[in-house]
């Protein structure tokens, strides 16, 4: 009578035992029992890395960016939410200017009185300047006759007088004129810093991404330099992982590698950016194929992440081929 010895575990031991089958259904049941067990084993390999591979285990990181409000002030508008998506330099946040433009039309008045001591200080250095020329001249003609003893030494004395006093205000307009000049030129600085000010007032995204947190809401006081929101960019995602100097001569820049993430149906692409020159203590946090390497080589690699399937903190495998 044909039967099917299988395995029977006990609470101590294993034994093989059999149960009678009807006459000519053994060969069913054997051909049944090897399909099963090839299902099996092939269930267990698809668990596993491929042959010739090693698989790395890291964690999805992003470059997110805490953006701040350059102005503080108080938040009249607070446009996005947590988990939006935003576009590179969409407007964010918007912060009261009011004393802002303010002092904006005082420094505006400030350089229209500028404007106005400076034609005034003009009209001076021309006065100043014809000023000296008259005198000049009338000095050399009193000089020249007083030479040929045509006039007496204390006519002279007093024209030289009034030359030397005409020089003096000449060199005071023109000093009056350079400080003009300075203040100008200081009110035109803090006119710039100003505007800059309030343009900084629009806090924008510095990048494309989603809102990963909001730090304000619409009404509160932000202080200046104090970030709003944090912006997440996933479009091009990376990972780190951590080679035995084993595994590292199989690795170089610029070499493609799959990743694996649980939950998605096809594995994407990766590509090693950046290779540690340096070697480290392995970190407690990693988990490498050689548990007993003390000594490993951080290596980073970028993952292209268009559709945003790949989230930060998502641990991923990353495959290597096994040296």
């Amino acid at each position: 009578m044909a039967g099917i010895r299988y395995l029977v575990h006990t609470g101590k031991k294993s034994m093989f035992t059999s149960s009678a089958l009807p006459p000519g259904q053994g060969g069913k049941w054997q051909t049944r029992g090897m399909v099963l067990l090839l299902l099996l084993l092939l269930l267990v390999a698809g668990c596993h890395p491929g042959a010739g591979e090693n698989a790395y285990t890291g964690v999805v990181e992003a470059t997110t960016v805490q953006v701040p409000a350059l102005t503080g002030g108080k938040i009249l508008q607070l446009l996005v939410d947590t988990g939006q998506s935003v576009e590179k330099e969409q407007v964010l946040a918007q912060t009261d200017t009011t004393e802002l433009v303010y002092q904006l039309e005082q420094l505006r008045a400030g350089l229209e009185k500028v404007r106005a001591s400076r034609e005034l200080a003009q009209t001076h250095l021309r006065k100043a300047q014809n000023d000296v020329e008259y005198l000049r001249e009338k000095l050399h003609r009193f000089q020249e006759l007083y030479r040929k003893n045509s006039i007496p030494e204390q006519t002279l004395d007093d024209i030289e007088n009034r030359f030397q006093a005409a020089e003096i205000a000449l060199q005071a307009a023109r000093q009056q004129f350079q400080q003009i000049d300075a203040e100008k030129k200081q009110l035109e600085a803090r006119l710039k810093t100003l505007r800059k000010k309030i343009r900084d007032a629009t806090v924008r995204s510095p990048l494309s991404g989603i809102v990963s947190a909001k730090y304000y809401e619409e009404g509160e006081v932000v202080p200046p330099g104090h970030p709003v929101v944090e912006v997440m960019h996933l479009d091009k995602v990376w990972v780190k992982i951590y080679l035995s100097e084993k595994t590292l001569p199989e690795v170089r820049v610029d070499q493609t590698v799959e990743v694996r993430a649980d939950g998605l149906e096809k594995s994407l692409q990766g590509r090693i950016a950046w290779i540690s020159p340096k070697a480290e203590f392995t970190p407690k946090t990693i988990y490498t194929p050689e548990t007993r390497t003390s000594l490993v080589y951080a290596v980073k690699v970028n993952i292209d992440n268009p559709d945003q399937v790949l989230k930060q903190g998502m641990p991923v495998e990353i495959l290597l081929p096994v040296p």
